[in-house]
């Protein structure tokens, strides 16, 4: 558990604590290979072993060195006001609304916010969203990446193109096969929609269309045609597995140019989960590889909202994730594979693109490194083997499909990364988005936790839920009024703004030991039209 915000906040008044912290350790891979002692390890994705001790030393006796500092004891508050945590807020935030008829089809998406808030410098999360131009269906995700950023922006980048080729009718991948082969100009697949802020590799775009083309002339080749109907489930299982293998090898075959190269190296050395969702009229798949989750928003007849969960956790809370790990591996491995609730004692997700130190053999670990550009071969991480290793693949990134057929009091989705997860619970965030788009609260009695409230606290909070009734939401984002409630709630589940204002101020060396990278998609469904789906049948 985190300690108070409070108890650093003399420290972070003049910036002396970010100056300590950043002598306590040299380590010039922090992010692989090291684990700050003021972060515990259940906040981290990966865990670094015992032997990194010898790579990752203090300069000196930390407690001496503060001991030398003069700190002053007198409090002195430091704020941020509302428009500068609004503007650190609203900082990442997109939305998209659906044309009301497409040419095709009347979608059953109205539209969608998507935010982000980081945690980690750089923010090691991503999002995609885009709408599928051959098919109906539209496609959004959430990637959470650790060991760095390359892999979840990889699988941002890339994963949707190979759902989207999965989904391709036989006819239309030789329509782009041809295309291709002929130079003309290509059918577009995807229409994404992105903020400003979404990168994308340009450096690596060729190697990735030759990817993709080698893995649709497969398709072609596997099928003749003679049947119609696509799988949806198969086509995510199949993306998600292919793409992880293309990323699997191309860090194998490497590449002329050394800046791809080590590209593809550092993708594949990194690891990333996806939660995907795949909406098609009132047909909802949602394929998830990892801890992220998909939460259902349903509206009950009586207007109360409650959360139904589309998507399971792939770590160690999850009995059937670690009874599958222990069958597909030797019995002599069943205290090995998986302790202290992590992956051969490192990795929380049980499943995962990239991470190719839980994949590959040995032997073929040490091969890429040697031959691999210096930079790789410096990194201390690279070189090391998990204990326990003898049976690999100990992690795959075949994703587990959950489908939901949608119902007219199906409002929303919430697809999130589990830096949300850690600090709400579902019902909480479908109760507190489900105001937000109705614009109504559902008035519930107060409770206090536990906490002995006086006759004037419990007053100022009945002013302040009256007062929320009476104004209009401050967020035009769904997804940015839900990071606001997950960041600053204080004990009575309400927005803080002092509590808010800390936790936003906390440097960068500290805002990750208070929360994780945090990346929301909300998506908003049409009532309307997904009940005239149903009366159609």
């Amino acid at each position: 558990m985190p300690a108070p915000t409070q108890l650093f906040f003399p420290l972070i008044r003049n910036c002396e604590l970010s100056r300590i912290y950043g002598t306590a350790c040299y380590c010039h891979h922090k992010h692989l290979c090291c684990s700050s002692p003021y972060i515990p390890s259940s906040r981290l994705r990966y865990t670094p072993h015992p032997a990194y001790a010898t790579f990752c030393r203090p300069k000196e006796n930390w407690w001496q060195y503060t001991q030398g500092r003069r700190y002053s004891s007198t409090p002195q508050k430091f704020y941020l006001t509302p428009p500068q945590v609004n503007s650190i807020l609203k900082a990442n935030e997109y939305s998209f609304k659906v044309p009301e008829f497409d040419g095709k089809n009347v979608s059953s998406v109205l539209g969608f916010d998507s935010n982000q808030l980081p945690a980690n410098a750089p923010i090691e999360d991503r999002r995609s969203a885009a709408t599928c131009l051959q098919t109906r269906g539209m496609l959004l995700g959430v990637f959470d990446g650790h060991a760095g950023c390359a892999c979840s922006q990889a699988v941002s980048e890339r994963l949707f193109y190979y759902i989207a080729v999965s989904l391709l009718p036989h006819e239309t991948l030789l329509e782009i096969e041809n295309a291709v082969e002929s130079g003309r100009a290509l059918l577009p697949i995807l229409q994404w929609h992105k903020h400003p802020n979404d990168y994308f590799s340009k450096e690596a775009s060729k190697l990735y269309f030759n990817s993709l083309r080698t893995y649709w002339q497969e398709l072609i080749d596997l099928n003749t045609g003679e049947s119609t109907d696509i799988d949806v489930k198969e086509a995510l299982i199949n993306a998600f597995k292919r793409l992880d293998n293309d990323i699997s090898l191309e860090a194998q075959v490497g590449d002329p140019n050394s800046f791809l190269n080590y590209l593809v190296l550092r993708v594949a050395f990194s690891g990333a989960t996806a939660c995907v969702a795949h909406v098609d009229g009132v047909d909802l798949h949602v394929a998830n590889t990892g801890d992220s989750r998909a939460m259902l928003g349903v509206q009950e007849e009586d207007g109360s909202w409650s959360a139904v969960t589309l998507s399971n956790d792939h770590n160690a809370q999850n009995e059937r994730e670690l009874e599958r790990l222990k069958l597909e591996h030797p019995k002599n491995e069943a205290k090995s594979v998986v302790k202290q609730d992590r992956l051969l004692g490192l990795l929380m997700p049980f499943r995962a693109f990239g991470d190719v130190k839980f994949k590959w053999s040995i032997d073929l670990q040490k091969r890429v490194i040697e031959s691999g550009p210096d930079q790789l071969n410096d990194n201390e991480y690279t070189k090391f083997i998990p204990p326990n290793y003898h049976t690999p693949p100990y992690l795959t990134a075949e994703p587990e499909v959950t489908y939901h057929r949608l119902r007219p009091q199906d409002k929303f989705l919430v697809l999130a990364t589990d830096g949300l997860w850690e600090t709400m619970h579902r019902q909480d965030v479908v109760r507190i988005v489900g105001e937000y788009l109705t614009g109504m609260h559902h008035q519930q009695p107060i409770a206090v936790g536990g906490y002995k409230v006086t006759l004037g606290q419990m007053h100022g909070l009945l002013t302040e839920r009256r007062a929320k009734m009476s104004s209009v939401f401050e967020d035009q984002n769904a997804a940015t009024h839900l990071i606001r409630h997950a960041v600053g709630n204080n004990e009575f589940g309400a927005v803080d703004h002092e509590r808010l204002s800390k936790m936003l101020s906390l440097p960068e060396e500290l805002a990750r030991m208070y929360r994780d990278d945090i990346t929301i998609i909300v998506v908003q469904f049409n009532s309307h039209v997904v009940g005239a789906y149903q009366n159609q049948e």
